[in-house]
């Protein structure tokens, strides 16, 4: 599948069920290139405790999630993120394209979810500030077997979708819409996770 054909798939799951999964987004090599960074080699000494909410009200709970996080700058990442960094761009620029969502910019993370944890069902835009309108989650974990679970769980208007958190594969879906969760693992479970915003990004409080 071409680059081209990989946006055109996005698109059309998008339109048409608020959700796209799109395998091979990021390519072999390009995997295990952020796999390298210093980040992931030193296991979560550069990470820290995720919570939950927005700003002021933000706060920990790991009864709700279990995973850790590190924001990524992209005016100081590594040329392995920034071959992610513009492939989301090119994502933006189709999307708005072709959807008219008027997309502007984006914020995104490294995530890990250790052993065991989990992220219980809930919606990624908050309830005041909306400017969340795509969540996409790219993962990095490679040869992951379905019997090691950590699937993420999309709660969709007639059915549940479960969608196995395979390297390269992308997930985007509506921020608004679609409530989902993170499902247990057997092994730690690593991704790059993002929301694509109609406004330009606040970086100040991530």
């Amino acid at each position: 599948m071409t680059p081209q054909d990989k946006l055109n798939q996005l698109a059309d799951g998008l339109a048409e069920s608020g959700f796209a999964v799109i395998d091979d987004f990021l390519l072999p090599a390009e995997v295990n290139a952020i796999l390298q960074l210093d980040e992931f080699q030193t296991g979560l000494l550069h990470f820290k405790k995720a919570g939950i909410g927005h700003r002021q009200e933000k706060q920990v709970n790991e009864g709700i999630r279990g995973d850790y996080i590190q924001w990524i700058d992209r005016t100081q990442a590594a040329p392995a993120l920034q071959v992610y960094l513009e492939k989301l761009q090119q994502v933006i620029g189709f999307v708005n394209q072709t959807l008219y969502l008027s997309l502007k910019d984006y914020e995104l993370h490294l995530t890990q979810y250790p052993t065991g944890t989990f992220y219980k069902r809930h919606l990624d835009q908050f309830k005041k500030d909306d400017h969340r309108k795509l969540s996409a989650i790219c993962y990095l974990n490679t040869n992951w077997k379905p019997e090691e679970g950590g699937q993420l769980k999309l709660y969709l208007p007639h059915q549940q979708l479960e969608i196995f958190p395979i390297a390269g594969r992308l997930v985007c879906f509506r921020s608004d819409l679609i409530e989902h969760e993170v499902l247990p693992a057997s092994r730690p479970r690593l991704s790059l996770t993002g929301w694509l915003l109609d406004q330009v990004a606040d970086l100040r409080h991530l």
